[in-house]
């Protein structure tokens, strides 16, 4: 199977004690790096949930976002400070004494003075937790490489139909290199004949010069590898089961090879017709190098 490394997944769970939302979302990268934001509340968990979504991914960068709601209790704590409360007394009591004031004290009015009460979030979430929070990760992840696979089956097809058109500019010019060296061959003989003025010329040195033309617009090999590359690019692409490696980096170093061969076609090029397909294939191989940068 092809992935994509663009994809999304999204689960959500609640009962009476918690409401947990999980959001997967990812693009493509040359490396595997996976964010996860999550409360503070259960970021000790952050390890062993990077740990798990590398099940689900091994290129691109993914963000995964959680959001946990304890059901429990509000989940903050008041805390009253003492020694700071005192302190403000005693500094009220001194500005009696110096100024001959009077103040009714009530606590009401001492809780507004600033860090007397402060409210606190409480961190405390039981280990119990990560097993129901794990659960909507799997969730989550399922949807998740559902929509990657989507995507890739197609991208699947979009290379095929490229590589398609690929193989048939290439199978263009295997049948125009042997008619290039044949006209050569004619407009070399008439050249002769026309210099020389006579049709008695020696066809040892026609064959000579045919020969190193031959030699030197050749692209037999770079036609025969370039087909081969075809064929293992397809091969990739139809026979990657589920649990296999990926194969994105393969791809792009096949992608690379094509491209060579293409350039030493082009550059080989002595006429129109062939440089005309020369650039059209070059022009199909960056199309599919641009696809494949979104395979993982």
């Amino acid at each position: 199977m092809v992935y994509s490394m663009t994809g999304f997944g999204r689960s959500e769970y609640s009962d009476e004690f918690r409401r947990v939302i999980i959001e997967i979302k990812s693009v493509n990268y040359r490396y595997c790096d996976i964010s996860i934001k999550l409360p503070r509340s259960i970021s000790r968990f952050e390890p062993e949930l990077k740990k798990r979504m590398k099940q689900y991914v091994e290129r691109g960068k993914v963000d995964v976002f959680i959001t946990y709601n304890s059901l429990k209790s509000s989940g903050y704590t008041v805390k009253y400070d003492k020694e700071i409360a005192e302190q403000y007394m005693n500094h009220f009591r001194q500005m009696e004494k110096d100024f001959g004031l009077e103040e009714d004290y009530k606590p009401t009015v001492l809780a507004r003075f600033p860090d007397v009460l402060t409210v606190e979030e409480s961190f405390e979430v039981e280990d119990e937790e990560y097993e129901i929070i794990e659960k909507v990760l799997d969730a989550a992840g399922k949807q998740y490489m559902e929509s990657r696979l989507k995507e890739g089956e197609n991208l699947k097809v979009d290379l095929l139909g490229k590589l398609d058109e690929l193989e048939a500019l290439t199978c263009q010019v295997d049948e125009l290199a042997p008619k290039i060296i044949e006209e050569y061959r004619t407009k070399l003989t008439e050249k002769v004949e026309k210099l020389l003025d006579t049709a008695n010329i020696d066809e040892s040195r026609i064959v000579q010069e045919v020969t190193i033309y031959s030699d030197k617009v050749s692209v037999d090999e770079e036609l025969v590898r370039l087909h081969s590359h075809i064929a293992a690019f397809k091969d990739m692409l139809s026979a990657q089961t589920e649990g296999s490696e990926t194969i994105g980096r393969r791809l792009d170093f096949i992608v690379q090879e094509m491209n060579r061969e293409a350039n030493t076609t082009l550059s080989k090029s002595d006429t129109l017709s062939v440089t005309d397909i020369g650039i059209d294939m070059k022009t199909c191989i960056e199309k599919i190098r641009e696809q494949i940068q979104n395979i993982e």
